[in-house]
């Protein structure tokens, strides 16, 4: 697996043919975000997007402790003291949280530990959620006399419905991998030893298909989701983008591979 960066980096990204995974690199102190690493994430998830050879990515926190526990409290004298720098580092937040939604490639969270706050934000971004069966969830920012804003709001209620989203604020307690499940907060529990192999599977059976089919669906699932909101209508040219995939050359190798009973060989074309 190659590595990009060094491992003085608090953001890492490796590579390991067609999947990459994203690494929140602070273990020693549970990967707390800074500031700089949110901004970081952001750049490093659009440059992902635009990597026509990706097939999936995988978002992970280093070490098994913790994906993270969120914001790096620290820092906030400095970086989120009033509303104007919170608004700041909100709009920073939420960009980031933003690129990594609207990166066509299936994005998996590998949640090993705490995932809390933050972390637990970054997690809602992605597709698919899989976590090992110690692992424990929250957002306690009402100990902290703060908010979870609008954008992170409508994923958590997109996920788990308004009643759920409001328990999980209100009580502000941390909670475990099979409440997280009943919630549908997560998609898969296992043995905390197996939550690399289970992410690797997945990723492997994302691989194995048709990428430019995996990105309309990506596409076409969040187009349709309400949310907290009700999604406009489709316009006909969306409609029409449903049959698109019958003019690429990945569906006529679909085809061709499925009469011949062949493994098929998608290009992503």
């Amino acid at each position: 697996m190659a590595k990009t960066g060094n491992s003085g980096k608090t953001i890492l990204v490796e590579r390991d043919g067609p999947v990459a995974t994203v690494i929140l690199n602070r273990p020693e102190k549970l990967n707390a975000l800074t500031k700089d690493m949110w901004r970081r994430l952001g750049q490093v998830f659009a440059d992902l997007d635009r990597d026509g050879d990706l097939r999936c990515v995988v978002l992970r926190g280093a070490g098994d402790e913790a994906m993270g526990v969120g914001a790096d409290i620290s820092e906030f004298e400095d970086v989120r003291a009033n509303s104007k720098q919170a608004a700041e580092y909100g709009a920073l937040v939420h960009g980031s949280l933003k690129a990594i939604r609207r990166c066509r490639h299936p994005v998996i969270a590998l949640i090993k530990g705490l995932c809390v706050g933050g972390a637990l934000e970054l997690a809602l971004v992605c597709d698919l959620r899989v976590c090992g069966e110690s692992s424990r969830f929250g957002v306690p920012v009402n100990r902290l006399g703060l908010v979870m804003a609008y954008p992170e709001i409508e994923q958590l209620v997109a996920l788990v419905g308004p009643a759920a989203a409001l328990e999980i604020l209100y009580e502000a307690r941390l909670f475990g991998a099979d409440e997280a499940k009943d919630m549908g907060l997560v998609n898969r529990v296992v043995a905390d030893t197996l939550v690399e192999a289970s992410v690797a599977e997945t990723a492997e059976l994302i691989r194995a298909g048709a990428p430019l089919v995996n990105r309309w669906h990506k596409k076409f699932v969040y187009r349709v989701q309400g949310g907290a909101r009700t999604p406009e209508p489709l316009s006909p040219e969306e409609e029409a983008e449903g049959f698109a995939c019958f003019d690429t050359e990945d569906f006529r190798e679909g085809r061709r591979a499925f009469l011949a009973k062949e493994t098929p060989a998608f290009k992503g074309k």
